[in-house]
């Protein structure tokens, strides 16, 4: 007679389990072989705060570690999938963590982000597949969450992009040049612009882009097709296709966390933060994103063609 294994790893669940039961930013659900994980700070577009990350990690751990699971897909409770780091906190408020006085401790930064980054990459580094569905918004360090799992489908209106690429951000996980190339990841990361859903797919940054009203069938559909497949099948071929960029993704992102800190800490990252502080991080991030301030000379620009929200 043959035994199934019960050893450390279903004890593992066990303990994994009883932490999701008082997670605050992230909400678990098993239906059948698909594990389901839902960024679950709605009020604010489910941006990242201190806990998001490591709770993110601990459901994505949980997961891979159940026996019954074969597939995850990750999406966003509310209006958006994630809109980034909360911005209320991070910048406009002048106590946290992520803005030091000056002298800054690079190492300081570096340690809190790179510790985001490798939560982020638990998606990447599971043994099971991870699927993103996107709504809404995928931007800055939600775009980061996003192109961690090994395919994104979007909502054909919602908009991914990395906007802190024009001031105060480098992407710590560094997947844009991995799934465009150079050239189309430079396009995007010296404009920071958004695109839509159905721009992502026809650049290839995605999978796929479909109507709102089709986004939960498409993303049901594929994920039950993996979850009718052994989970060693599974593992072993994501780990052959990971393997082609892990000999260089791990100092890659080592030196786009450096350069984050620096982008923070630079002339123009702290004129940033001390305009969030003053107008509010809403009113920053329009004149950033819209060209509409000189950050080395701290002061606005006039809208050169009044474009609209």
């Amino acid at each position: 007679m043959r035994r199934r294994a019960t050893g450390p790893p279903y004890l593992f669940v066990q303990a994994s389990r009883q932490r999701e039961d008082i997670m605050r930013t992230i909400k678990t659900e098993k239906d059948g072989r698909i594990g389901r994980i839902i960024l679950n700070r709605p009020e604010v577009m489910n941006a990242i705060d201190d806990d998001l990350p490591r709770e993110l990690q601990a459901a994505v751990e949980a997961f891979d570690t159940d026996r019954d699971v074969h597939v995850m897909v990750l999406s966003g409770a509310g209006k958006a999938f994630c809109a980034g780091y909360d911005l209320a906190h991070y910048a406009q408020d002048p106590e946290n963590k992520i803005t030091q006085d000056m002298p800054w401790d690079p190492m300081q930064d570096y340690q809190f982000m790179w510790a985001n980054t490798q939560c982020f990459m638990s998606l990447f580094r599971a043994m099971k597949p991870v699927i993103a569905k996107v709504h809404g918004f995928a931007v800055a360090g939600g775009s980061d969450i996003a192109l961690c799992c090994d395919m994104v489908v979007m909502e054909d209106t919602a908009q991914i992009g990395y906007m802190p690429a024009r001031v105060w951000g480098c992407p710590t996980t560094a997947m844009w040049v991995y799934r465009l190339g150079p050239e189309r990841a430079k396009r995007m990361l010296l404009t920071g612009d958004k695109i839509s859903g159905t721009e992502a797919a026809e650049m290839g940054l995605v999978l796929k882009a479909v109507p709102a009203d089709e986004l939960d069938a498409e993303v049901n559909a594929l994920a039950a097709r993996m979850a009718s497949v052994p989970i060693n099948q599974l593992a072993m071929n994501k780990m052959v296709i990971n393997q082609t960029l892990e000999a260089t993704i791990t100092q890659t992102q080592r030196l786009a966390t450096v350069f984050d800190g620096i982008t923070r800490h630079s002339p123009e990252g702290l004129n940033f933060k001390a305009r969030s502080e003053t107008v509010g991080w809403k009113q920053a991030v329009k004149e950033r994103d819209r060209g509409l301030y000189d950050w080395t000379r701290d002061h606005p620009l006039n809208d050169p063609d009044r474009r609209a929200d």
